[in-house]
């Protein structure tokens, strides 16, 4: 682990954001220490209070990412935040979500804001970006013989690279004074319906690629049946709700202001991953 300068703490560091922030840091020659279950640098359990500690010992940032797959977890994160500015950590950057800033502060993820802004002595950026391009490669989104099912109607959104989110936060944890206090929207340069993104996937693959647009009530059951805890359905009701209502996210500068390169465009995430819907177009 590079020593040099203050040392950022990277929560969720296998993951989708945290892999990428721990690595866009790395290359910009700052010190990260990396935590998840395990694995990396520092076992990290958000239900284990114990490994807070240790994780946030000599810790000077903090990228917050919050469990995934829970609605319950903001007392979890109070105590860590509490814990962090106990510790001498300085700023902490959170990865939130697109629209939060609108949500009752009963939604765990808002919660998290506003506690944020009680911890009068811990420097914060909030990141609300919109729906991840990956999402589509790597997730709930990824096609399944030639087809997206998801119930988002012809509402449109202007899908993100996560590459690009890792971007606006390693610039906050590089340089925290310049963003302390701030919440940016982070989004694609274009919105788009799932149904054209579908098409963008089909073409640089070869095969039709559609979007069926199932009934809200039963995509939600069959996630529940795939694994997904049951009282993260609201979350994903929500989450599509708004897409198909017509009140998903819109494109803004955001990420070139921030990092001085445009975002990616969803063509070129495409034909950068293409390999990833070669046998799950056909």
């Amino acid at each position: 682990m590079n020593k040099r300068g203050p040392t950022t703490l990277v929560l969720g560091a296998t993951g989708k954001t945290g892999s990428r922030v721990a690595a866009e840091l790395v290359n910009r020659g700052l010190a990260v220490r990396r935590a998840a279950r395990s694995g990396v640098d520092v076992d990290f359990e958000w239900t284990d209070r114990d490994t807070y500690a240790r994780a946030l010992d000599a810790v000077d940032h903090v990228y917050l990412v919050a469990p995934v797959m829970r609605t319950d977890f903001a007392d979890d994160v109070s105590t860590f935040l509490g814990e962090a500015e106990a510790a001498g950590v300085r700023h902490v950057t959170f990865l939130s979500a697109y629209g939060m800033d609108h949500a009752s502060d009963e939604i765990a993820t808002r919660s998290v804001e506003l506690d944020l802004q009680r911890h009068g002595r811990l420097g914060h950026t909030i990141l609300r970006p919109a729906w991840f391009m990956q999402n589509f490669s790597e997730t709930f989104l990824k096609p399944i013989e030639g087809t997206i099912v998801v119930p988002t109607g012809n509402g449109s959104e202007a899908f993100i690279d996560v590459e690009d989110i890792a971007a606006v936060a390693a610039s906050t944890l590089a340089d925290p004074a310049r963003h302390a206090g701030a919440a940016y929207d982070l989004t694609g340069p274009e919105a788009l319906t799932v149904s054209e993104a579908a098409g963008i996937i089909g073409e640089a693959v070869g095969h039709d690629v559609v979007h069926v647009d199932l009934d809200r009530d039963a995509w939600v059951a069959g996630a529940i049946a795939n694994g997904v805890p049951a009282e993260y359905g609201s979350v994903l009701r929500h989450l599509t709700e708004t897409v198909a209502f017509g009140n998903g996210s819109r494109p803004n500068g955001t990420v070139q202001q921030i990092t001085g390169a445009p975002a990616r465009r969803f063509r070129d995430f495409v034909s950068k991953n293409a390999a990833a819907w070669i046998d799950s177009s056909t």
